[in-house]
């Protein structure tokens, strides 16, 4: 990241608003964690952690589940230093076995769903039994491309960064989630 990208963080940060606190998070997991436990419990699923951004939620929802599973990742991008979603690009498939798998996918944030579409469907095309999928946030947008099933926080739609969401690859360490200040 250049030290411009830098310095604008900071004031981004300087200037964000926290719209959910790190204690209202952890509830908000714990408590969706307890959903998932009960549909999954019999399921022997695979968790796909979708890279970077839902590293921190799916650790810190993990942590909460109450169930045998296995865990791979994908890697998906659409924002590199940018703060407006571009092409999607595929940096990583799964390397465990998808046909006939219950499988879990994790991800920071649903807004337009274009990630989460272009996952699932791979996922279904792969021969995955059943796809459901887990938001830390679901911004509350009336168009978009798929739906998740279960979101631990609904929030509006605003740049949101903290708790794995990044701002040009800075924020995601920040316990708590943050809106950038109105212009």
């Amino acid at each position: 990241m250049s030290r411009d990208i830098y310095h604008e963080y900071l004031q981004v940060l300087d200037h964000a608003e926290c719209l959910f606190s790190a204690e209202r998070v952890a509830k908000a997991v714990a408590d969706l964690a307890r959903a998932v436990s009960i549909d999954f419990v019999d399921r022997d699923p695979l968790v796909l952690c979708v890279m970077t951004g839902g590293l921190r939620f799916c650790s810190d929802l993990m942590g909460h589940l109450d169930f045998p599973l296995e865990l791979d990742y994908v890697h998906l991008s659409r924002y590199r230093d940018r703060t407006e979603g571009g092409e999607l690009n595929w940096l990583r498939h799964p390397v465990d076995g998808l046909r006939g798998r219950h499988l879990l996918v994790v991800d920071d944030i649903l807004d337009r769903g274009i990630t989460l579409a272009s996952v699932r469907q791979h996922c279904v095309d792969a021969g995955a039994l059943s796809v459901a999928t887990a938001v830390l946030v679901d911004k509350q947008l009336p168009q978009r491309a798929v739906d998740s099933e279960y979101a631990a926080i609904h929030a509006p739609d605003r740049y949101l960064f903290g708790e794995g969401m990044d701002f040009k690859g800075y924020g995601r360490n920040l316990r708590g989630i943050y809106a950038i200040a109105d212009q």
